[in-house]
This record gives C-alpha cells, structure tokens and sequence, in this order.
C-alpha cells in the first residue's frame, strides 16, 4: 500500500480528499496540454497594438493606462516593461502588449510562440494606409489572430476615415459597419474620443473566444523581454498564461534558472503572486532568456536545473533538434504534396512597381489546382527586407522579387533561416517556375519499389561517396531512380551509379539486407538520409 492510498484512507471526509486530489494535481502537472474542463477560468485577453509608426499606438496605450484603470492605483510607470495589464472598474482587464513593432511580434511567432489572442490595427486617418500598416496586417493575418481596426486622430481637421474605410474594403478587409466581418471604431488618442467603445469591442471579442486558463498549477508562459540592472540584476518580463507564480518558486526560462526573489507589476509594485494573462517583471535569473522562450516553474532547484542540463546537452548533440521544420521550396514542393498532401502554396510578392505587383499576384493565384492553393500573404513594392524574412519564416513561404534586390541584412537572415527568394525581371519566367513546381508531381513517377535508410558513408577518392545502406521495404534494382530525403526534405533526384554487396556487383537487393550505394553525379550523403527507389 502506497503513502497516497494510506493518506486518503485517513481523512474522513470527501471534502478532505477533494482537497488532497488537488494538491496533487498542482504538484505535478506542468504542461498546458490535457487540462480538466473543471480547471479552466476565464482570463484575460491579450492585445497586441500594430501599425505605422507615426500613427498613435503609444498614444493610445498611454490614454488606456492612465485614464481606465481603478481608483487608487494612479502614479507614474516605473520602467518600460513591454506590457500593461489595465483593470477597470466593471471588474475586466485586458493586457496589452508594447511591442517594438510587427518584426518583433512575428519573431516570436518564428519561435513558435503563440502570445496575442487580439490585434489591434492603429491607422491615422489624416493620413493612408502606409506600406508599414499593410505589412502589420501581412503579419497579424499570418499569426490567424481577429483583428480590430483603431481609425485614430479623428480630432485632426483634415481626418478622413471613410477614405481609410474604402481603402481597407479595396484591401479585402471589408469593416462590420459595411456589412463585413472586422471591427473598427473610429478614435483619438488625444482628447479619448471613442477609446471606451474600442475597449468594449476587444472586451466582446475577448468574449467569443471563450479565453481560459488553469491558474491551479505551477506557472508558465512566455518571455517579452530581460535587461541586465546594476543593481538588481537581471530583470525578466514575462507573461503568465498558465497557472499561479509566486515568490519562492523556481523557474525555468530557455536555458537559464532561478529562484523567483522578486514579482513586480508594471508600476513597480511588488506582488506576492500573480495569476494568467498577467504581465510580471520578475528578479532571480541567473541570466536573460531570449524574447518569445517558454517559461516554466519546477519543483525544486535540482529538478529545474536536471532539465536544463539536459536541454543544453540536446541542444549541442542535435544542433537543429530546436530549431523549426525546413522551409519550403519549390523544389520541395513535389514532394510535401506525395508525403505530407500539403494543399497551400503560400507566397510573399515584392515588385519595383503596384502594376507588377498586381499582375504578378493576379497570375500566380490563377494558378491554383484542385490538389494545391496558390495564397499571396503579402505584396508590396520595395526591397526585400528582413521583415519580408521573418514573415517568410512564421509563414512557411517562399518569397517572389520582380525588378527588386535583397538587402544585405535580409540576404544574411535569409541564409540562416533558408528562405527560398526567387528573383525575376521577366514576369513570365516568375509564373513558369511556379507552374512547373506544381505540374511537377504529373512527370516524377509516385510508385515506390523500395527505401533504404543510410547506416554509415566512405569516402573514396576514384569512386566518391559511398552510402552504407540498409534496406527498410521492398526491393531496389541497380536501373532504379531514386531520391535522396534528408529531414523531410528532398535533397537530389537522381539514379544509381553502382550496387553492391561485400564489394559484389548485385543486380537487386531485397528488404532487410544491407548494402553499397554510389549515386550518379552527387556525393553530398549523410548518415540518417533516406533513399526512396522507383
């Protein structure tokens, strides 16, 4: 009999046992997954402010904060966090998030991070809608998050919101008011016009979503950001979207660790815990994690440490274990369709001219089949940048330039994330590609007569690589074509130069047997790769 059973069988009520059921379930659960329905509370929403730079989104954060909160907790913000969590007097509270622009926003959605649940669009309507503003809707639509349009700067005389109406319904974002499916309410930043009805419109979108959490358990979230202080340290922001952080408990950030000495709100008021969907600053790292890493509370420091050990172990063992799954190409895209079915294409457009960019948009979005959709997330003219990049990567898309070039920021991200840019001065030959990419699966035979997993390679000077091989199914011929698959990723379509055993000449070898591989014109194998045959 365990400790467990002999505890429960000495209390003598339900009610007792209830209480020691949920202890336990604190104790132990961590992850977000798998949670009981019971658990679950409504929380907060998070809202992210997005748009051109001049156009009041610090403006707009700063009349929220300092205006709509409840009485008593007025007073100067002690330091930039990042992000506000503003109470009101019917008792709601929605978090906002500060951040540096929509590059930052999507970074985090490169890392996997999922940390809005709402977006807001802020466009000054004595002005348009700016090349800025568009790429911030490119990057909200990407991270499928609703999103609300704040038309700001109504107080100005030369405002014109139903000139930014008709340019958003051009757009395809067609508002509420014209019988269409986005919010929008028209406002100032300044003088506070329209702002409660904004505020209330989150609120009732907050609403549809059913937003919930599980504050009964050890906390966890995501990173905003982390500074080093002289004198206290490192300072971490973080927002908890799960469970309950206290004083005391050890938290796990990346690859860094600590024991929570200090949780202070956005004003620098200092808490003894805190609940989900509450932005913190807390002190106790013992470095600073990366904006967009997971957070999490252990047990006890030798467990929390344990995992980091092991993190970091795997991390150097497996140097891209951690990192996203292979861009796509369109070289690849043959392949997604035989293995994974994949049935959108999606492309970022930048051109030298609008005429280039619609054309261009217009004809490769015509060439969509009833297997795969061609789906432009974003066009605009202009360089290829390294915003384009970050969308790229978030997205999985590939990027199309006509008449542009790539800055030299851009090009350097692009090599580490593997964006495939595709350049063109002719748009013809920027359509055909694209149409070969998608016929290609007509003319590459599908029927596999076998696969062979790569166990070990040699280099020989005469002959190239040779791949020690063990064949996994069916059977493979010396005249077979092959492909080379590398991580999910196809690597080279060729044939066989040479098949062997025990230095033999062999016509055929069967599944189960292993066996030596040369392949025609390419040396570039590696252990782990997988060789299909058809």
């Amino acid at each position: 009999m365990n400790k467990k059973t002999t505890d429960l069988m000495k209390m003598n009520s339900k009610a007792a046992a209830k209480k020691y059921n949920k202890k336990e379930t604190i104790r132990t659960k961590h992850g977000g997954d798998g949670e009981n329905e019971k658990d679950l509370k409504p929380r907060s929403p998070v809202v992210t402010l997005m748009g051109h730079v001049d156009h009041g989104k610090t403006s707009l954060l700063d009349y929220i904060r300092k205006t709509n909160i409840i009485a008593g907790e007025f007073g100067g913000i002690t330091q930039h966090v990042g992000a506000y969590n503003v109470k009101f007097k019917n008792g709601k509270s929605i978090t906002f998030l500060d951040t540096p622009g929509h590059e930052a926003f999507t970074a985090m959605r490169a890392r996997g991070t999922k940390i809005t649940d709402i977006v807001i669009i802020v466009i000054a309507t004595d002005e348009n809608v700016m090349p800025q503003t568009k790429e911030a809707i490119s990057h909200a639509q990407g991270a499928k998050v609703p999103i609300i349009f704040a038309l700001n700067k109504i107080d100005k005389v030369n405002s014109d919101p139903m000139k930014i109406k008709r340019k958003l319904s051009e757009m395809n974002f067609l508002l509420k008011e014209w019988g269409g499916n986005y919010p929008s309410q028209d406002i100032s930043a300044k003088s506070g016009e329209g702002v409660d009805q904004l505020l209330e419109k989150i609120l009732l979108e907050a609403k549809k979503l059913n937003l919930r959490a599980n504050p009964n358990k050890p906390a966890e979230g995501t990173v905003i950001e982390a500074s080093l202080e002289k004198e206290r340290g490192y300072t971490t922001t973080i927002l908890i979207q799960g469970g309950t952080l206290k004083v005391g408990d050890y938290l796990v950030a990346g690859t860094f660790h600590g024991k929570v000495k200090l949780i202070l709100n956005e004003r620098g008021k200092s808490l003894k815990k805190e609940y989900p969907s509450k932005p913190v600053i807390i002190l106790g790292l013992n470095g600073p994690p990366f904006p967009g890493e997971k957070f999490k509370v252990f047990l006890n420091e030798k467990e929390a440490k344990q995992f980091v050990e092991n993190k970091i172990k795997l991390k150097k063992e497996h140097k891209f274990r951690f990192q996203r799954k292979p861009q796509i190409t369109l070289e690849q895209i043959t392949l997604e369709q035989m293995t994974k079915k994949i049935k959108k294409l999606k492309l970022i457009i930048k051109a030298d001219v609008d005429g280039s960019v619609e054309a261009l948009s217009d004809s490769l979005e015509n060439l969509s089949t009833d297997k795969i959709v061609v789906q432009i997330i974003y066009k605009n003219i202009g360089l290829i940048s390294e915003s384009d990049i970050l969308l790229a990567v978030a997205s999985n898309a590939i990027i199309i330039g006509f008449n542009v070039k790539i800055t030299s920021k851009a090009k350097i991200l692009a090599n580490q994330k593997k964006i495939d840019i595709r350049l063109y001065s002719v748009i013809y030959n920027a359509i055909n590609a694209i149409k070969k990419a998608l016929d290609a699966q007509k003319i590459i035979p599908t029927k596999l007569v076998g696969t062979a997993k790569v166990i070990n390679c040699f280099k020989h000077k005469k002959i190239g690589t040779i791949a020690g091989c063990l064949i996994l199914t069916g059977q493979i011929k010396r005249n077979s074509k092959l492909r080379l698959i590398r991580k999910g990723q196809l690597i080279y379509s060729g044939e066989l130069n040479s098949l062997k055993r025990f230095k033999e000449d062999v016509k055929e070898v069967n599944k189960g047997y292993e066996c030596g591989i040369v392949i025609k014109n390419f040396n570039d194998i590696k252990i782990g790769d997988i060789i299909e045959f058809y």
